[in-house]
C-alpha cells in the first residue's frame, strides 16, 4: 500500500485525524526533512510575478489544525483585499467549535465518522457562520501551561468520552454527555468568550465577525477535480476529515489551476488542501514538484540532487490524478494558503504557498509548489466566487 517511507506517517495521521494529528504532524515534518539538500536555495532563482499581501507565518505546533491555520490566514488576506486592516484571527476558536460540532456528529452517526483534531477548510467557514470569530489575543487555546498547541492528551480524552457515549451504557442517551465533552475541551483550550473588549470596544464573536472581519461566508466555495463525477456538479468530498459531508464543485483538471491563476491575478488568494507526502515535496527546501521518474528508479546521485535546482516534471492527467486518489497515494494530509506566483530561472511558474509550520525552512515558512504538483496532489481548494473565471463560474452556476 505504501509507495514510500513517508506514507506510514501520513496514513496514521489520516486514520487518527485526517489532516495530520498532533503527534503525526511532528513525525511528518521530521520525515519531510529526509530528502532535503543543503544547497537547494542557491540552486533556485525565484522571481515573484504576483505576491499578495498576507499576515505573518504561524506555527500550529503539535496539533492537526493546519486546516484552521490555512483557512484563517486566507480570511485575513481577504480582509486585506477588502481594504480592511487584517487582524490575527484565533485559529483555535475555529477549531474548538469544530470539535464541538464534530463530537455531536460522531454520536449521531454512532461513531461512524473520523475523530481527532483534523478538519477541512470549509469547517472554518461553517464555524464562522455559526459561532462568529475572535482575535487570537482573546482566545489563544493555550489553557494548560504550554506556549504552543499540544493536543494529543485532549484528543485521547475526548475520544474516550465519545466512544463511551456511543456504547450507550444507560440504554438511552442523556443530554449530559454534551456538557461533559465540552467541559474537557474547554479545560484544555479555555471557555469560548461570550463577549470581549477589542481596541476599546466590546464585541461578541458574532459582532466581531460582522463588524471587524466583515466577510460573507456564503461567498466562498470549495472546488476539486474528480474524473468519476460529472463536471460542473457538486459531490461529497470523500476524505476522512469531511465529517460534515460537505460538497465541493467538480471541474476539469486544468481548470483547477485556471481558477487559482485567475484568482491570484485579480487579488484573490486561495486556500489549499492536499497531499504533501511525496518524495518530491521538501519542507526544509521549500520546493514541491512532480518528478518524471519514480523515486525508486532513481540512482543515489539523482536522489541526492533532487532539490538542487529545477527538474523535469511529468505531465499530470485526469487518469493519474483519479488513480492516485483511489489507491491512497494521494491523501488529505495538509492545508496551506496560496498567496502568489513566482518563476524559476527557466521561466517555469510555481505557486507561493504559506505554511503553518513556523519559519524553520529555507524560505521562512513559505514554499514554492509547481502547477503540476497542484494538479496531481490537490484534494480541494477554497476561493471567493469572484476569483473564479466567468466562463467556469457560469458552468458552476455560482
Amino acid at each position: 500500500m505504501y509507495k514510500n517511507s513517508i506514507r506510514p506517517f501520513v496514513l496514521a495521521a489520516a486514520l487518527f485525524a485526517g489532516s495530520v494529528s498532533g503527534f503525526a504532524q511532528d513525525n511528518l515534518v521530521n520525515a519531510l526533512k529526509v530528502n532535503a539538500s543543503d544547497n537547494s536555495k542557491a540552486s533556485f532563482k525565484f522571481t515573484d510575478v504576483i505576491n499578495l499581501e498576507n499576515t505573518s507565518v504561524k506555527n500550529q505546533g503539535s496539533s492537526g489544525t493546519c486546516w484552521s491555520y490555512a483557512a484563517n490566514s486566507f480570511i485575513e488576506s481577504e480582509m486585506v483585499r477588502m481594504g480592511k486592516k487584517p487582524v490575527e484571527i484565533s485559529q483555535i476558536y475555529s477549531a474548538r467549535n469544530t470539535y464541538i460540532e464534530k463530537g455531536k456528529m460522531y454520536v449521531r452517526m454512532h461513531g461512524a465518522v473520523t475523530l481527532g483534531d483534523g478538519g477541512a477548510l470549509h469547517d472554518v467557514m461553517n464555524m464562522y457562520k455559526k459561532y462568529g470569530a475572535v482575535p487570537q489575543s482573546v482566545y489563544t487555546g493555550l489553557n494548560y501551561g504550554t506556549d504552543k498547541n499540544k493536543f494529543g492528551e485532549m484528543a485521547a480524552l475526548t475520544q474516550g468520552i465519545l466512544e463511551a457515549v456511543v456504547k450507550n451504557p444507560n440504554g438511552e442517551l442523556t443530554p449530559t454527555w454534551e456538557r461533559a465533552y465540552t467541559a474537557v475541551i474547554d479545560s484544555y483550550l479555555g471557555q469560548a468568550p461570550k463577549s470581549f473588549d477589542y481596541n476599546g470596544k466590546k464585541y461578541t464573536p458574532e459582532s466581531f465577525a460582522k463588524e471587524v472581519i466583515g466577510i460573507n461566508p456564503d461567498d466562498y466555495v470549495e472546488i476539486s477535480s474528480f474524473q468519476e463525477y460529472p463536471y460542473y456538479t457538486k459531490n461529497v468530498l470523500l476524505v476522512p476529515d469531511n465529517w460534515s459531508f460537505d460538497q465541493v464543485y467538480n471541474v476539469k483538471l486544468n481548470e483547477l489551476t485556471d481558477i487559482i491563476d485567475n484568482g491570484l491575478k485579480n487579488g484573490y488568494s486561495v486556500a489549499w488542501a492536499g497531499d504533501v507526502s511525496e518524495k518530491t515535496f521538501s519542507w526544509k527546501n521549500g520546493v514541491a514538484f512532480v518528478s518524471d521518474k519514480k523515486f525508486d528508479d532513481m540512482t543515489a546521485e539523482e536522489k541526492a540532487d533532487l532539490f538542487n535546482g529545477p527538474k523535469k516534471e511529468q505531465v499530470t492527467t485526469e487518469e493519474m490524478r483519479q488513480k492516485a486518489f483511489d489507491n491512497y497515494t494521494t491523501t488529505d494530509d495538509h492545508g496551506m494558503h496560496i498567496v502568489g506566483i513566482s518563476k524559476d530561472q527557466n521561466g517555469k511558474e510555481y505557486y507561493i504557498v504559506k505554511n503553518s509550520w513556523g519559519e524553520s525552512n529555507d524560505y521562512k515558512g513559505y514554499l514554492y509548489m509547481t502547477k503540476e504538483f497542484v494538479k496531481y496532489k490537490t484534494t480541494a481548494i477554497m476561493v471567493h466566487k469572484g476569483g473564479i473565471p466567468k466562463e467556469i463560474a457560469n458552468k458552476l452556476k455560482v
